[in-house]
């Protein structure tokens, strides 16, 4: 168990968030994230009635689809229970994503588009674990099919492609910041630490 012994204490939530990546034929990305809420006792909600323990009061699900370079190509978000019956009716204004690009800045666009009454508090907080799940997702398949090809390349005795702009990952985490070690190895094009490091 990662966190220390509680005191004793009587479960009342839980809140589940699931996200999952998949890669289309197509070439592209499709990222998914499912959001429930649970509650341990019954309850009378003011527009949906009575909840029974266990039975969600929130079940959401988004789905973006993404191009290699981290494009939202496509938006799907749901709403299959809420304690409101109009919850699922801002579910349209999540199409204001397309074409924005997971990188540094994300959330802060995606609160611009879709923060506070232009959408769901609870939509919009599964857009976070999809962005990192995006990047768990795309960034190590491209980057291992990347080094099959220089492999391959150097091998043949042929250059390798030029490498393309800025790493999607830099400054995303202090593991790959640009004056960091990882930086240092992976991008040294990008490295903006001390030249002995």
């Amino acid at each position: 168990m990662p966190l220390s012994q509680s005191a004793d204490r009587e479960p009342i939530h839980t809140r589940r968030i699931t996200c999952r990546g998949y890669r289309r034929a197509d070439g592209l990305w499709d990222v998914e994230g499912q959001l429930t809420d649970v509650k341990t006792y019954s309850f009378q909600t003011e527009e949906c009635g009575l909840r029974e323990p266990g039975e969600p009061i929130h079940a959401m699900w988004v789905r973006l689809t993404l191009d290699d370079d981290f494009v939202v190509r496509g938006v799907e978000a749901v709403t299959d229970n809420s304690p409101y019956l109009s919850c699922g009716v801002v579910t349209v204004k999540f199409q204001s994503l397309v074409g924005l690009t997971i990188r540094s800045g994300w959330t802060r666009a995606v609160k611009e588009r879709l923060g506070g009454p232009q959408a769901c508090t609870h939509l919009v907080e599964l857009l976070g674990p999809i962005a990192t799940t995006a990047f768990q997702t795309i960034y190590p398949v491209l980057a291992r099919e990347q080094a099959i090809r220089a492999r391959e390349d150097k091998a043949a005795g042929r250059m390798p492609p030029a490498r393309r702009g800025r790493p999607a990952l830099l400054n995303m985490c202090h593991i790959f910041a640009s004056d960091g070690p990882v930086t240092r190895d992976l991008w040294p094009e990008h490295y903006t630490g001390p030249a002995d490091a």
